[in-house]
This record gives C-alpha cells, sequence and structure tokens, in this order.
C-alpha cells in the first residue's frame, strides 16, 4: 500500500515538533520559514529544487 504524504506537510510537522519539544522559539521558525519563502525567488531555487527531488527519490527508490 503506497501513501503519498506532501513534503510541506512533513516539513510543517518537523517544524510544530522542535517547536513544541525541542525548545525552538516561534521567531525563529518564522525566519527560517521566511528565508525559505525568499530563497525560492532567487536563481538558487532549481538547485534547491533539484537536490530536494533528488533526495525523496532516493528515499522512494529505497522502498519500492
Amino acid at each position: 500500500m503506497t501513501v503519498s504524504v506532501p513534503l510541506v506537510l512533513v516539513l510543517g510537522a518537523v517544524a510544530w515538533i522542535a517547536i513544541k519539544f525541542m525548545g525552538v522559539r516561534l521567531w525563529v521558525a518564522v525566519v527560517i520559514a521566511l528565508f525559505g519563502f525568499w530563497l525560492a525567488h532567487t536563481g538558487l531555487a532549481p538547485s534547491v529544487e533539484s537536490g530536494t527531488r533528488s533526495g525523496v527519490d532516493s528515499v522512494n527508490d529505497q522502498h519500492d
């Protein structure tokens, strides 16, 4: 059985766990989110996208 979970949902859960249980302050999480948002509008965005897809594909290939 295959379960498809959006990456943004997984990252949101990780952020919530970090804030709730690891003592990461909310403002730090907001700054990191804003950094990612603005990074998406730069020339580095295709490289980040490619690296993320490669990482997800390598994890998915291990479970096939």
